[in-house]
Order: C-alpha cells, then structure tokens, then sequence
C-alpha cells in the first residue's frame, strides 16, 4: 500500500493508471496490447484489483487515416479479438492530424476509459505523441499560464518581449504575422514563402528560429502560432517551463519492447515483401487517385473533401513508408521490372531507418525524460513513477511468451495492485545495456540550445534557398564529401576569377559577384 500512497502524493498528477506500449515498427507492440488487454478483461487476473478490463488507445500516426490497412500495417479486426481500439480509423487521408490534437483526443478517451473502471492501454511506435502525453507542460502548444491548453477566445496579455519584437518588424513582415497561412508551405513548390516564415521567425525569436531548419516549415508556422496565440515568444514559454520538474499526468506504466537489429532487419524486410503481396500498391494507386482527383471517395466510407488535397510527402498519410518510394515506379508510362525491384528496395531502407531513429528517440529523449521525472519523485517518495521496462523480444514463438508476455503480464499486474516493481535493469543483459544511457539534457532550454541550426554560405547555392546544418553536426559536415566538393570548387573558381581580375586590374576580389564564382 506504500506504493499507492507515494502516487497519490505527487499533487496534480492523477492516481488513475496508464499503460504505455512503445518501441520501432515491427517488435510486435500491438500483439503484446491486445494480449494485456484480454488478461484484463480476464475475471481469473482482475480479482485483485478494481479494473474491469482494457481497451487500446491507437499512438501510431499513421494508423488514424481510415483505411490504408496495408500501408500503415494496421491489426486487422480478427487479431484484435474483441479488444476495442480507439483513435485509430478516425481521420481521412487527405487530413493533418497534429501532436496537440492527438494528445487531446487521447486525453479524453484515457479519462473515458477510466470512468468504465477499465485501464487504458496506449500502443504505438510514435513516441514524440506518446511522451508528450505521458509529460504535459513540455508542449509550447499547450501552454498558458495555469498549464491548460490554451483558449483562443480569452487572450493573455501580451509580454514585454512580444510587444518589443511585434514593433520592430517591418511592414510586410507584420502583414505576413497577422496573416499567418493555414497549412505550412512546401518548401519544393514555395520556397520563398517557406523562407520569409523562417525569417520572420528569427525575426521575432531568434533563439527558437536557428533550431529548426527552414524547410521544416510546419515547426517553422507551429512557433509563429504559438507565439501569435499566447502573445509571447516561443524561448520565453520555454525557459518558463524550464523552471519546474516534469511530471506526468497519470500513473504510468511504459514497456519498450526492443529487437537487436540483426534479427529486426530481415524481419523488417519480409514484412515489406508481405505488405505488397496483401495490396500494398492497390493502396498506393488509391492514394494517388485520391490526390489526383481532390476527393476522398475512392476509399471506403470517406465523404468528398471541398478541395483538392495538397500533394505533399510531410503532411498525413503521404508520410507512410512506400508512398514516396513507389511514386517513380507508378508514374512511369511503362514500369520497369527494375524500377519496381528499386521501389522495394527503397521501402524496406526507409523501414530500416525509421526502425533506427525509433530507438535513438526512446533512448535520447524519451528515457532521459523518464529517469529525470523518477529521480526528482525519489527525492520525496523513494518510489519511481512512471517505470519502464524493456522487454526483449529479439526471439519469437516460446521467447515471446517467456520474455515478454509473461514478464508484461507480471509487472502490470503488480502495478496495478501497488505492489512492489523489479528493478528494471534487471530484466535482461539487453535491458541493462540499452537503459543504461548517459546524462542527456531533458531541460527543455538546454534541449533547444543544443540544436542550433547555421547557414553553411560554401553549400549555400541560393541565399532564398541556404544550407543549413544543425551546430551539433557541423564538423560532421565539414568533413562530408558534399561539402569538401563544394569548397574545392569555390577555391578553383575564385583562383580563375582572381587572376582574370590581375589581368584586368580590377583589383579586389571581394567584389566579385558571387555567381560568377558558382558557375565557375
């Protein structure tokens, strides 16, 4: 009972349990969901405590779009064995579904859940989602002063800051804050516009402008919302949330369920070659159609949209692995054997890659968060509260049932009726390797600081258009053979410009024009 009072404790945070299911593509976290939920609902596992049952609450972000079964790997409904899965199937493909918005759904659904008396189980490999759900007031989105989401319709005063920055805009830049565009541009089909939000970004904040690249525009128009909605800079939300210790919104309860990458890759790969045998181009062909012809009708239950989607690779459902990869191959008057073989080579890299950044943000970001929020709640209850296990499931067949479905069930099962945890690192060789990770920063200015981004004017080839590489890369990047090509051709081109000019008696080379030494 010790455990159950330390919970309570910790002031804002609810008492109500949470269990969180995370890790990359492929480990099996929807099938480890859905075996938790129906030990739940099992009336020989739930006597010893007052929850009736579970459902799962969808945290892929692909996995809202209706349909795209295929595409987005989705369980289909007779593995779910009856289990109820929320926030999935619930947005059409032509739609942008953003972090705050998901973590709002999923907030009313998990509160929902527990008013049924069962325990809400959250699945899926987007782990940003899933962290800022766990920990609030760590999303500029969400800020206003009391930690509430804030609301358009009572506007806070504006800061100091703010009105100082607003002032000194010129005209056009006002204009542009004042009518901010509703989707963030492309920065392929409008570079110009993409660059004037980034530069009226560092106009306004300069700190919160050098972390984001300016391609990246949708982070680029999140920030001018955020800073236009609260009426203060981004940098000042933040270094206000720097001030307190993170905690998180429920009891929670995280599996990482983690495969070594030798035995993840090939699997990865035979899940690619499985989706195209299920109709993984039909679906692709149907995305296309959908783009092509502004409607969403062509899939199943999808009402018209009023205008012709955007076609875009970042927003939505475009972002699903094989939509991109694929694009060549379907284009293409006549498809090649040799375009399509490329097409599928392409998906199963890019599955890769996702894999690989998947666990370098548990590791980097997700974990650091967790072990700084359990090492603040040590220093008052001697008690973890959000614990994270990992669970290895390297192995499949008799290893998943003893490493990992036995091993969850255990766990939740104590959790659930506050009993005393196993040490995490204990778990397993592997579980003490990868949670074992040095100090990172989870402070959010420290974060923010750390990535700064700079122009890089030797690969600059187009000032609307520049190079820029985030601060902790650059040496990284100085030693990449783009940029050691980009140098020695400036270097030979401003010699040859530099002894036309002696010859001439013009003089300074600083006066040149700088396309003259790019042609050169």
């Amino acid at each position: 009972m010790a455990a159950t009072r330390s919970f309570t404790a910790l002031g804002s945070m609810s008492s109500k349990p949470l269990i969180v299911i995370c890790g990359t593509t492929g480990v099996g976290k929807s099938k480890l969901g859905i075996e938790l939920a129906l030990a739940l609902s099992s009336k020989s596992t739930h006597r010893n405590h007052s929850y009736r049952g579970a459902r799962v609450i969808n945290a892929d972000s692909m996995q809202v779009y209706v349909g795209m079964d295929v595409i987005t790997n989705k369980v289909t409904p007779e593995e779910r064995c009856g289990v109820e899965h929320l926030l999935m199937d619930y947005k059409k493909p032509g739609e942008q579904l953003t972090g705050p918005e998901w973590i709002r759904d999923a907030i009313q659904v998990i509160n929902e859940t527990h008013a049924r008396d069962e325990v809400p189980i959250v699945v899926g490999g987007t782990s940003y989602w899933i962290q800022h759900l766990i920990f609030p007031e760590r999303m500029a989105s969400f800020y206003k002063p009391s930690g509430e989401p804030t609301s358009k319709s009572v506007p806070s005063p504006p800061s100091e800051a703010y009105a100082n920055a607003l002032a000194c805009l010129p005209s056009e830049m006002l204009s542009l804050f004042n009518n901010l565009p509703e989707a963030a541009p492309s920065a392929d089909m409008d570079p110009h516009l993409t660059m004037s939000l980034h530069q009226l970004l560092t106009m306004l904040d300069p700190l919160v402008a050098q972390r984001w690249h300016w391609r990246d525009s949708r982070k680029v128009l999140t920030n001018l919302r955020i800073i236009q909605e609260n009426r203060r800079l981004a940098s000042e939300i933040i270094r206000e949330q720097s001030q307190t210790t993170s905690k998180p919104r429920y009891r929670t309860l995280c599996f990482w369920l983690y495969a070594k990458p030798d035995v993840l890759k090939p699997r990865l790969d035979e899940r690619v070659d499985q989706m195209i045998a299920q109709g993984l181009l039909n679906e692709i062909r149907t995305l296309r159609a959908i783009v092509a012809a502004g409607t969403s009708s062509a899939t199943e239950g999808i009402r018209p949209t009023e205008s012709k989607p955007h076609m875009d690779y970042t927003l939505g459902i475009y972002q699903a692995i094989g939509y991109k990869e694929f694009h060549e191959y379907l284009s293409a008057a006549e498809p090649s054997e040799a375009a399509f073989r490329e097409a599928v080579e392409q998906m199963k890299l890019g599955t890769r890659r996702y894999a690989k950044r998947q666990v370098s943000w548990l590791r980097n970001k997700l974990l650091p968060a967790v072990n700084a929020a359990n090492a603040a709640a040590r220093v008052e209850n001697d008690m973890p509260v959000v614990p994270l296990y990992l669970l290895d499931a390297t192995e499949l067949g008799d290893a998943w049932k003893m490493n990992v479905h036995d091993v969850a069930g255990r766990i939740t099962n104590a959790f659930l009726q506050g009993e005393a945890l196993p040490d995490p690192l204990t778990l397993s060789q592997t579980a003490s390797e990868m949670l074992t990770v040095g100090d990172l920063p989870t402070d959010p200015v420290a974060v923010l600081t750390a990535h700064q981004r700079t122009i890089c004017d030797v690969c600059t080839l187009d000032p609307v258009q520049p190079v820029m590489v985030d601060a902790s890369k650059w040496e990284m990047h100085v030693r990449s053979r783009g940029h050691r090509r980009m140098t020695g051709k400036r270097t030979r081109g401003t010699h040859i410009i530099s002894e036309h000019s002696r010859q001439q008696g013009s003089g300074s080379e600083e006066s040149l024009d700088q396309n003259e030494v790019r042609e050169s």
